[in-house]
């Protein structure tokens, strides 16, 4: 049996660049978040859920960074699930959609509804969507799971809404995951 040597796989760099097949994969970060929290939001205001945050400082400034999320989780306000949106954060930055009118703006509209209206506390919605960026930069990045909504209200992160201690009240796990890809 032979041992491979870090060295021998991690990326070689000249400068700023990667020396790798376009589309190679460089290195991948992720948060996997399994407790539970509420996120208040405000009307049509962007709002971070800082629970599913990650971390990456890019090897290369031509690289591409692959933003993948699955979230879980209720909204207070079931009207949100029909009148929101999801997105990232690149740190203060909303990487959504190109802004058309007063429109809210996002990766993916709303959440999939798991419920019919007498469950509306009782059984969680989700996301699941990706994006890619391409910061340019080999700074360190904080990539944040976004959300906005049309009318106010609060998330709950992996858990319903009322989280009674009963198996029709389900609870999950969310997670963000960042990959660099070489461009």
């Amino acid at each position: 049996m032979s041992k491979i040597l870090v060295d021998e796989i991690a990326p070689k760099t000249s400068g700023s660049k990667v020396l790798m097949p376009q589309g190679g994969v460089i290195q991948v970060q992720y948060t996997m978040f399994t407790g539970t929290s509420s996120t208040v939001y405000a009307s049509t205001v962007n709002t971070k859920l800082t629970d599913l945050a990650v971390n990456i400082t890019p090897i290369s400034t031509d690289s591409i960074i692959k933003i993948e999320a699955f979230v879980t989780g209720e909204y207070s306000n079931t009207s949100s699930n029909y009148n929101s949106a999801w997105f990232f954060f690149r740190d203060n930055t909303a990487l959504v959609s190109p802004n058309a009118g007063s429109r809210n703006s996002g990766i993916q509209m709303g959440g999939n509804a798991t419920y019919y209206s007498y469950d509306g506390a009782s059984t969680p919605d989700n996301a699941s969507y990706m994006y890619f960026d391409s910061p340019s930069s080999t700074s360190q990045i904080t990539y944040t799971v976004g959300l906005v909504s049309y009318y106010a209200g609060t998330w709950y992160l992996n858990r319903t809404v009322t989280d009674i201690d009963g198996a029709d009240y389900e609870r999950g796990i969310s997670s963000i995951c960042v990959t660099e890809i070489a461009g």
